[in-house]
């Protein structure tokens, strides 16, 4: 197969990805728990920038994950939006070191340290990409994200700050790494369906039913 087909092809799955999972988000519960085929699935959007070695090199990020058994896996599909140039001391002038493109990541998380409402956790897996560029050569790289994933007062929004590391290890050159930070949030509106914590179950709705007739056999005059 032709690589100009190919090329194509892998930038209409990853397209028809992140639009499936935006389409998923607007249409999903305001709580995780509505999902009767996931109980557990979190699905996240939000915003994001690019840099290296700490300097901005002015990529803006678009992304969307899906996480599930409790945040420890995660599916996220990335659009870098706009063209990142490198400025540092070999080029003051500025190099243009990677034009827009679309990407996705599979990884397993840890939990590191958890106080209170804010979690700290690692993630390692794989990353793809439709286009090979200065900062990485290789379109499948490694994929390490290091970040905190804290609730919001109220528990109406759960947000997630990460930094996150793509690169094919040295495997072939060049190899600079695509960093970029995003954070991500996923609201509970409570606009759709019921929270966990106020669903009554059916055990309780025929306890309450029959405790009715206990509570006001004495008052006088009801039935």
């Amino acid at each position: 197969m032709p690589l100009p087909v190919v090329h194509i092809r892998v930038k209409a799955v990853i397209h028809g990805i992140w639009i499936a999972l935006l389409v998923g988000a607007g249409c999903a519960p305001g709580s995780a728990s509505a999902h009767p085929m996931c109980e557990s699935c979190e699905v996240q959007i939000g915003v994001g920038g690019t840099y290296h070695f700490w300097g901005r090199t002015g990529g803006v990020v678009l992304p969307m994950s899906l996480t599930w058994s409790d945040a420890r896996y995660e599916f996220a599909v990335f659009r870098v939006s706009s063209q990142q140039t490198l400025h540092d001391a070999n080029y003051r002038n500025g190099r243009v070191m990677a034009h827009p493109y679309w990407g996705l990541s599979i990884s397993h998380r840890w939990r590191l340290v958890e106080r209170g409402p804010v979690r700290a956790f690692f993630g390692f897996g794989l990353a793809a990409k439709n286009e090979s560029d200065q900062l990485s050569v290789t379109r499948l790289d490694f994929a390490s994200q290091l970040g905190l994933r804290f609730r919001l007062p109220g528990d109406r929004a759960v947000a997630e700050l990460a930094v996150r590391h793509w690169s094919n290890g040295g495997i072939r050159l060049p190899n600079r790494g695509q960093d970029f930070a995003t954070l991500t949030v996923r609201l509970n509106s409570g606009l759709f369906g019921v929270e966990r914590a106020e669903q009554i179950s059916r055990d309780e709705l025929v306890n309450s039913r029959g405790a009715l007739p206990a509570a006001n056999s004495g008052i006088e005059g009801l039935p």
